[in-house]
């Protein structure tokens, strides 16, 4: 699946963001509580402009997170309404930019315009690419039935089932087991049969 790199930087944000939350993380608790917390994830995406380091602007950012996780539950059509109203709250007027390292790629708000009102209209930006080449299907939420973790499916066949390494892991050990305890049963019946005695295999002393 082929989008512009900016958007591809984004969408994993996105699932980034989205699986902090405590039903998706690793740790299974909340991981965006802290200032600390919303320090760690703009260390790996990094985001220009205005940044507060505050309570209120970490408790904007846990709604954003909560808004943006719905999506996922959205068909094509739902999420264009999303995505519109989240560009129209914002006033957002895109335009193509560049800074630091970075290549061409789209900012739509003012620099000093809060951080979780930058997050949402630039999802809304990414996702406004995974809509109009008719892609929602890669939007995904984990195959894994203990886990609520959305996924974004950048890849070539579209099989990615799970929404991190660990999950998918954990999920083929559950299926190895479950082929292990299948297999359980025809061996005992091999040793000692339906009724539980020793199985005669029909040989005779002669070897025939």
């Amino acid at each position: 699946m082929l989008f512009a790199p900016d958007t591809v930087e984004t969408l994993e944000f996105t699932v980034a963001l989205a699986n902090t939350h405590p039903l998706a993380s690793r740790s299974g608790s909340d991981e965006l509580t802290t200032i600390g917390d919303l320090d760690a994830i703009l260390a790996r995406f990094r985001y220009s402009g205005r940044i507060d380091h505050d309570e209120a602007e970490r408790a904007q950012v846990a709604l954003t997170r909560q808004r943006l996780r719905k999506i996922w539950d959205l068909g094509r059509d739902g999420a264009v309404t999303e995505v519109n109203a989240m560009l129209a709250e914002a006033g957002a007027l895109p335009q193509l930019t560049r800074h630091d390292d970075s290549g061409w790629h789209w900012h739509a708000t003012a620099a000093d315009a809060p951080l979780a009102e930058r997050m949402r209209v630039e999802v809304a930006l990414a996702l406004a690419d995974v809509i109009r080449m008719d892609a929602m299907d890669r939007l995904r939420t984990c195959d894994a039935p203990d886990c609520s973790g959305v996924l974004v499916d950048l890849s070539r066949n579209g099989s990615k089932r799970y929404c991190s390494v660990r999950c998918g892991n954990r999920m083929n050990m559950v299926a190895f087991r479950e082929r292990a305890a299948d297999d359980v049963p025809a061996v005992d019946e091999l040793t000692h049969g339906r009724t539980g005695g020793t199985v005669s295999m029909g040989f005779r002393a002669d070897g025939a």
